[in-house]
Formats: structure tokens, C-alpha cells, sequence
């Protein structure tokens, strides 16, 4: 599969974040609301303008250089785990959800994510994007064994998209 396909990972693009224990950067910003999608509503929360946050900034610039056929995010919900999707990411919403057994959750029933990264990149640019919710404090090991047929089937079925 790695000879068909090109995989880019960003493995902690909230490191302070990480480290304070909390959603926010350093800064106090959610980055996923820091994208300059349609939706972006300038807040202390969501930053004073869409990439005023260098990890924000760095993740745009990484998807416009490479213009992914797919982005998949890790993230944790409180009690429950799902995958959800943006833009044209049914699909692939579609075969992780059957791989994997994790409910498949429409983000329109979410709540709001003014300027999220899914709405930037998968319904303004029209990239496919999925979101893996796992329960919070879920042992990442625990987290990529009951994901990962589901994640490499998806590889799969992006290997085959032209653009």
C-alpha cells in the first residue's frame, strides 16, 4: 500500500496544548477553530483572525503544498467514540465506520465549529476529511489496534482517487 500511496503525519500539532492538559495552545486557542473557513468567528477562543496561531498556520500550508486526497484527524470526545465527516468524505466515512464498528456521526448533528479544519478543508476545498473521535484518556495503543484495519482500509480505497 506504501508504494501507492503517500502518507504525511503530523503527530502532535498541539504539544502545549497537549502538555497543559487542555484543548487550547499556549495561547489559549483551539486550533481546529483557527482555519479560514466561511465560518470562522474571531473570538479569544477561536483567535483574534483565521491563522493568527503558528500551528494552525503550519497545518494550512502543509495541505496547501501537498493538496492531500484524503486527511484523516485523531481527536477524543467525552464518552463515546464515532467517526465523523466533511465535504466529500462519505465514503471513506462509510468504509472506516463498517471496518472499524465505531458509529458513523454526521458533523451537520454535531455542535457548531466555526472555523474548524474540517469545514476549511472539506467543505470549502472540497478534501475529503475524516474525524476519529476516541473516548477520552483511551491508551493510544488501544486506540490505533481497534483502528487500524479500518484506517488502512480507507488508505486503500484513497489510493484509488484521481484528481
Amino acid at each position: 500500500l506504501l508504494q501507492r500511496i503517500r502518507v504525511i503525519q503530523v503527530r502532535d500539532l498541539n504539544p502545549d496544548g497537549r502538555a497543559l492538559k487542555r484543548r487550547g495552545n499556549a495561547n489559549g486557542v483551539d486550533l481546529n477553530r483557527n482555519f479560514p473557513a466561511r465560518t470562522f468567528t474571531a473570538s479569544s477562543r477561536y483567535g483574534a483572525e483565521p491563522l493568527d496561531q503558528p500551528e494552525s498556520k503550519l497545518l494550512y500550508q502543509l495541505i496547501l503544498d501537498e493538496v492531500p486526497h484524503l486527511i484523516l484527524v485523531a481527536h477524543s470526545a467525552r464518552g463515546r467514540k464515532f467517526i465523523n465527516w466533511d465535504g466529500p468524505g462519505r465514503r471513506f466515512a462509510e468504509i472506516f465506520s463498517r471496518a472499524s464498528g465505531f458509529p458513523l456521526v454526521e458533523s451537520d448533528t454535531l455542535h457548531p465549529t466555526p472555523g474548524s479544519l474540517g469545514t476549511w478543508a472539506g467543505m470549502d476545498r472540497q478534501i475529503p476529511i475524516l474525524t476519529l473521535e476516541w473516548r477520552n484518556g483511551t491508551d493510544p495503543e488501544q486506540a490505533w489496534n481497534s483502528a487500524r484495519t479500518a484506517i488502512l482500509s480507507v488508505f486503500e480505497a484513497a489510493a484509488h482517487i484521481e484528481r
